[in-house]
């Protein structure tokens, strides 16, 4: 699945108890009843507000808070229970008991789907499963998973006899059924035990809502293609969103093969994870005429890769070794060729990775689809990958490399699952960093394969590293690998596709990479993927096959077993701050932590790394050792005080750790730096600025000595290492916050001085040949800083660039804004400008569909800085039209600029209800916050909660006066920070 942001909802408690109570009296006369009716339980919506389990669990960037309950919320049809109603049971568990083992499903699916019908406000779909499954443990008691669904019938077929086929096969009859809310259970109560090792089929009739709010189980999506509004169905499983759609054993490891049957309206194109089989004609009760189209059976695999899309799409394709690849999308966007790349790249990616592990990618074809929502998220369905089509179409006036290489590594990520998830699975969601981790890691071999002069080292660091090094620390966050019984509730797995997951995963694959070597780390992975090959895995079997690599072989040598040494980084949290003395060449490891703590007795995070230290000493790479304990001596890394001794920990950055050197260490590197910063690699440019603010800013380390390595910039000519430099530097509580009005003439004498070179060289790039920025990657995802920056120090070269750019879109529409700066240039053209501009960029706003650039141009149009204009902006949002908009907060968006702050924090006062109807009351919550970011006195705390006081309720006021008084301490304590810098700058401006 592609990376991570959270959804729900919010009910009263007043209301969720009523609705319980009256539930409950329901319910219970449902259980007396129960037995009489083959019908399986629903989730009763007034259980699922009182603490039951979650309608809608937390998931990755981009997903839209649901407003209200999934689906239609009729009475349940037979008994549901919490946990409490029943004497204690495995239904109290997160796991299923191990009493049954799921071997084959015939699934078939009937959403009532018509293509002159759109209003789908209570569309729904009907179903049948048979489930053919081995008991293991007599039982008179079978848990299967199921969610928002009512059943028709449930039926219990068996001993089933291979030989003599179904006929023969006698009924198990089901004595009662009902539901454990709190691990989503359906639990069928038998009136006899089933046999060990005899195998049954379960007969399940369900039906169940189609969801509309959220992008979980079988969703709608509603969009316009050729003029005409239209509707499609698709699937999101992964990661217990299948027991949404159809009763089943959702965990990972019960893998099972699939018949799967879709009925649809004949307008309708049905796909599946395998290719069609079949089709027929059916007719309901009505008359109508439907297709029945029925695919082939699956390889074994796990309920959460079962995937369905019912729609009215265009297709281009083509065969890849043998096998056919296809590329859905909106028919406007085939036509266009917006599909054309991701085919073109599709294909080499499948057979580079066929060729890399030596194992043929199993299923006979591969549809890729590109959804209109799905909520800026990807999924690796085996054979049916689902993607936002923003992140697989590309325009066709999409020239720059950047949104090209986006779409690779996304595409290069899902083809990967088909091997690391899909061929082989994690045993449970606790690893499941064995597939997301591993195929963010090859993400970046794809792409160096097919772009081997792209600088991968800095692109990892951008893309990956630089983001989970500043969210991971010790004691806060949590490890890649957890126990399996630290869980007890479904949400925590949904919390589980975050950037410790994808991103430290990715980070920990490319470390062991780096002290192993390619072969020794490929023909391990090879070996794994064969041996559990349709199966599953734990992580230790990944290190013994690993370590059966390391041990046919005697080049490599490790301090420990692969176990040990990757153990140390899986089932901790946090990483390593390793700090060198190059006087006495004393390494030393401890614990990073979000402000280095004085005493060290406090702190239960004991535990240390195994840690490869792969390094330089005066630009040559050193033999690779490693810190397997608190502290070591290293005397080949002492040096002299010789001008030409420098010594860099973490050769590329393959290790996921900070470092830190004494002072002398640190000044070596900065005279080197001023004397010829070239001798020292883009990389490590980058990594010294990085670790040195990481460092200063958590009191490692003093923030002079961060400062000092910005010395010789004015002849820094690569970008990206400027972006590092303009990230840790120029930030909005130093230049915009208005504590700190001393510091701006300091920093803009300072930057702009040396700014300008770097400047210079890519406004006329923008300017005579923006094409030239076609190829440079790192460029692309670094302009938008620099000419941030450049203009927000008030270089008028950029102001005027900003008026130019802007003003010739305006009359030219053709002539795009070049896509790396449209964010400043639209920014800066409406702060410069007046209601022209203003008018002109509302309109392009209210004819734009695309949602990303209806993001991009909201927030521009609160860059004004003109009161009367944002006031209009607000009043415009909350009244004028109240159905645009959606995708920002106005008010939020105004209240996050300087002068904004104050004329949002006036606009709230006399319209404070209009906002709470139009944003929600939780918007006030987060204005509140945005407003409130300068604080530095509990008088100004005061003085915000008489403010807000009528406002919100009085749990919110408790929350937002803890949220300030965090704000007022954060900002005290940069209060120091903030000063020390302004002596540094006026010291050395």
């Amino acid at each position: 699945m592609g990376p991570p942001s959270s959804s729900g909802f919010y009910v009263s408690r007043a209301v969720a108890l009523l609705l319980a109570g009256l539930a409950a009296a329901l319910l219970l006369a449902l259980a007396v009843l129960a037995s009489l009716y083959g019908h399986c339980a629903r989730v009763p919506p007034s259980e699922l507000r009182d603490g039951g389990a979650p309608a809608a669990a937390p998931s990755l960037p981009g997903k839209q808070e649901p407003t209200s309950q999934p689906g239609p919320t009729p009475e349940p049809d037979v008994a549901a229970t919490r946990s409490s109603w029943r004497p204690p049971g495995p239904w109290d568990q997160l796991r299923l008991p191990p009493w049954l083992v799921p071997l084959h499903y015939e699934l078939e699916l009937w959403p009532r789907l018509r293509p002159d019908d759109l209003s789908a406000s209570a569309l729904r779909f009907t179903g049948r499963v048979n489930i053919t499954v081995r008991c293991t443990t007599a039982t008179a008691r079978l848990l299967l998973h199921s969610l928002f669904l009512d059943c028709e019938s449930a039926e219990v077929r068996g001993p089933l006899s291979p030989d003599a086929g179904d006929a023969t096969a006698g009924r198990v009859s089901v004595v009662e059924m009902w539901f454990a809310v709190d691990m989503q259970y359906l639990v069928l109560e038998l009136g006899e035990a089933l046999q060990p090792g005899s195998l049954y089929e379960l007969q399940l009739s369900f039906s169940g809502p189609v969801s509309q709010d959220t992008r979980e189980g079988l969703f709608l999506n509603l969009y316009t293609d050729q003029g005409e509004r239209r509707a499609l169905l698709a699937s999101h499983m992964e990661p217990t969103f299948a027991r949404n759609v159809f009763p089943c054993f959702d965990e990972p490891a019960l893998k099972a093969t699939f018949n799967i049957t879709v009925i649809h309206h004949p307008r309708y194109v049905a796909l599946s994870n395998m290719p069609k089989l079949s089709q027929s004609e059916k007719e309901d009760v009505n008359g109508s005429k439907w297709t029945v189209t029925t695919f082939h059976t699956t390889p074994h695999m796990p309920t959460y890769l079962a995937a369905f899309v019912i729609c009215d799409y265009e297709h281009i394709g083509r065969i890849e070794r043998g096998k056919e690849i296809r590329i859905w999308a909106r028919k406007d966007a085939i036509a266009d060729g917006n599909a054309d790349f991701a085919l073109n790249i599709t294909g080499p990616i499948f057979s580079f990775l066929e060729d890399l592990f030596n194992i043929s990618y199993p299923l006979p074809k591969t549809d890729i689809i590109a959804l209109p929502t799905f909520d800026n998220r990807a999924m690796e369905n085996w054979g049916l990958l689902i993607f936002d089509e923003s992140l697989l179409l590309l325009q066709p006036n999409d020239k720059l490399t950047e949104k090209k290489i986006m779409i690779s590594y996304i595409v290069s990520h899902e083809i990967g699952h088909q091997w690391f998830g899909n061929l082989v699975t994690m045993n449970w969601w606790n690893n499941i960093w064995l597939n997301e981790g591993f195929a963010s890691y090859f993400e970046f071999g794809i792409i160096n394969h097919f772009n081997p002069k792209l600088p991968m080292n800095e692109i990892f660091f951008s893309n990956i590293l630089h983001g989970v090094l500043r969210e991971d620390h010790a004691l806060v966050s949590r490890a890649v690998s957890m126990k399996v019984e630290s869980f007890t509730e479904t949400n925590e797995i949904d919390e589980l596709f975050d950037l410790i997951t994808y991103n430290k995963g990715a980070s920990l694959a490319r470390m062991l990479s780096s002290f192993l070597n390619e072969k020794i780390f490929i023909s391990a992975l090879k070996s794994y993927l064969e041996t559990f090959s349709y199966s599953n895995a734990e992580q230790d079997d990944l290190w013994r096959h690993f370590q059966m690599a390391i041990d046919d072989q005697s080049k490599i040598l490790l301090p420990a077993t692969v176990k040990s040494i990757m153990d140390s980084w899986t089932h901790q949290s946090g990483f390593p701050v390793i700090t060198l003395n190059v006087s006495t060449g004393v390494m030393k490891q401890e614990p990073f932590y979000l402000g280095k703590v004085k005493n060290q007795t406090l702190l239960t995070h004991n535990d240390t790394w195994i840690i490869p230290i792969l390094w330089m000493k005066n630009g040559t790479t050193q033999s690779l050792v490693w810190l397997d304990k608190s502290s070591k001596v290293f005397p080949e890394m002492q040096i002299s005080d010789s001008d030409h001794d420098w010594v860099i920990l973490n050769l590329n950055m393959t290790g996921y750790y900070r470092v830190n050197y004494d002072k002398l260490g640190w000044k070596k590197l900065n005279q080197q730096l001023e004397k010829d910063h070239k001798a020292i690699p883009v990389i490590h440019r980058l990594q010294l600025v990085d670790d040195a603010f990481s460092l200063s800013k958590n009191d490692y380390i003093e923030i002079e000595t961060a400062l000092d390595l910005t010395k010789y910039l004015a002849e820094e000519d690569e970008i990206i290492v400027w972006h590092a430099v303009l990230m840790n530097l120029v930030t909005r509580d130093l230049v915009s916050d208005g504590n700190n009005h001393d510091i701006y003439p300091l920093l803009k004498k300072y930057l702009l001085k040396r700014l300008i070179s770097i400047w210079n060289t890519y406004s006329t790039m923008i300017r005579e040949n923006v094409t030239a920025l076609q190829e440079d990657y790192l460029a692309l995802i670094s302009l938008d800083k620099v000419f941030g920056t450049a203009c927000l120090l008030g270089l008028e070269d950029c102001l005027q660039l900003s008026r130019e750019l802007f003003r010739n879109w305006m009359n030219h529409p053709e002539n795009e804004i070049p896509n790396p700066i449209k964010n400043v240039i639209l920014c800066y053209g409406i702060a410069l400008g007046n209601d022209k501009e203003w008018d002109f960029l509302l309109k392009i706003y209210n004819n734009n569909t695309e949602e990303e650039e209806r993001i991009q141009l909201a927030y521009a149009m609160s860059c004004s800085k003109d009161p009367r204009i944002l006031n209009r902006y607000m009043d415009y949002a909350i009244t004028v039209s109240p159905f645009t908009f959606n995708e920002t907060n106005v008010i939020e968006a105004v209240a996050a600029s300087e002068v904004g702050r104050y004329v949002a924090k006036d606009f709230l006062i006399n319209n404070w209800q209009a906002v709470s109807e139009r944003y929600g009351t939780q918007s006030l919550v987060t204005l509140l916050y945005v407003i409130g970011r300068t604080i530095s006195t509990d008088l100004q705390i005061s003085e915000l909660q008489q403010f807000c006081s009528n406002m919100l309720e009085e749990h919110q006021r408790l929350t937002v006066q803890a949220k300030l008084q965090t704000i007022k301490n954060e900002n005290l304590k940069n209060k120091e920070r903030s000063a020390r810098i302004a002596a540094w700058l006026q010291k050395n401006t």
